[in-house]
């Protein structure tokens, strides 16, 4: 074995010791979900921002809260609503003046977008006016402010929250926007037992005290590693044919494809899909992205990137539906 190679078994050994740590200490605020916080560990390892959907009271706005503690980086929650404006995200210029010299001059007061990890709450309870406030800072992670740009800290995800029970008084995320998101994380109820333990322990009079368990940079260095995690051509093949078989006009897309789907993912989604191996392949110890890996994140890339037509509303055809198909019809 190389020396590289031992490098690279020895930082996967240890992503994987941290990962358990992350896991264990989030438990003490969380109970259940180990599926969400396991698609929310992977959003970061993997440097990008997901959307997160569930009925209200299922702790997504505690989880995102307790990872920024385990993870030591400045947090900020912006609550959307349908008066805000976009400069109460990114911050706007204001006029100062020098009590010396009374002479005024001009200053940008940063808003709450400057932070590591940010929840949107209800992301789309905002006009699309200021949900494109998030183009920018989601993609080139940056603020752009009359003719000055200023650079968010790093590393920075966006994990957005959405009811998906409540459409009045709500705005549908534009595509270009939901293209953004990496992932769709959908949290569930949770079982019998579990609801019974959050009674119980939500009720009492102490609450867990979380301890920091990385911080930016060994985030940073960690997402350097699942990068630099190999795939070979055969595994991105797959990834870019299981989602051009999304796409109606595509030759690849099965019949029901062609008769549910108005829209189907973009090549960012491709991306995701090997990004998305690549980091569950090194959170496993394994030395490349595979099938599996692919397969494994699937749902999660694919979910807010299908659009379907009438028909499929007509005859009741989710989303979900067809990803469960074309995971069976497509293999590697």
């Amino acid at each position: 074995m190389t020396n590289n190679e031992s490098e690279n078994v020895a930082a996967l050994e240890r992503l994987t010791a941290q990962r358990q740590a992350l896991l264990k200490e989030l438990g003490k605020a969380i109970v259940g979900q180990q599926d969400v916080i396991e698609n929310v560990l992977l959003t970061i390892f993997s440097g990008g921002h997901a959307l997160v959907i569930g009925v209200p009271g299922l702790a997504k706005t505690l989880l995102i809260r307790s990872l920024g503690r385990v993870l030591n980086m400045s947090f900020s929650r912006i609550q959307f609503t349908p008066d805000l404006m976009p400069s109460d995200i990114t911050g706007t210029d204001i006029i100062q003046e020098d009590p010396e010299t009374g002479k005024r001059h001009i200053e940008f007061l940063k808003g709450p977008i400057f932070a590591n990890l940010i929840l949107a709450d209800e992301i789309n309870r905002t006009p699309p006016k200021t949900q494109a406030a998030m183009l920018q800072v989601m993609q080139e992670r940056e603020v752009t402010i009359g003719n000055n740009t200023y650079p968010l800290p790093s590393p920075f995800h966006v994990f957005a929250t959405q009811n998906p029970i409540e459409m009045e008084g709500t705005y549908i995320l534009p595509e270009a926007q939901a293209d953004r998101f990496m992932f769709s994380i959908i949290v569930r109820y949770p079982s019998h037992e579990q609801e019974e333990k959050i009674a119980r322990d939500t009720t009492a009079s102490e609450t867990p005290e979380l301890q920091p368990i990385l911080n930016a940079a060994d985030i940073l260095e960690i997402q350097k590693l699942v990068r630099a995690m190999p795939v070979s051509a055969e595994v991105a093949r797959f990834a870019v044919r299981l989602v051009a078989s999304t796409r109606p006009d595509d030759p690849l897309a099965p019949k029901y494809v062609k008769e549910f789907v108005r829209w189907g993912a973009s090549p960012r989604a491709s991306q995701y899909l090997v990004l998305g191996a690549k980091a569950r392949a090194a959170v496993s110890g394994r030395l490349c992205a595979d099938y599996e890996g692919v397969q494994s994140v699937a749902r999660q890339v694919l979910n807010h990137r299908i659009l379907t037509n009438f028909n499929a509303r007509a005859q009741k055809v989710e989303v979900s539906e067809i990803i469960e198909n074309l995971l069976r019809d497509v293999q590697p």
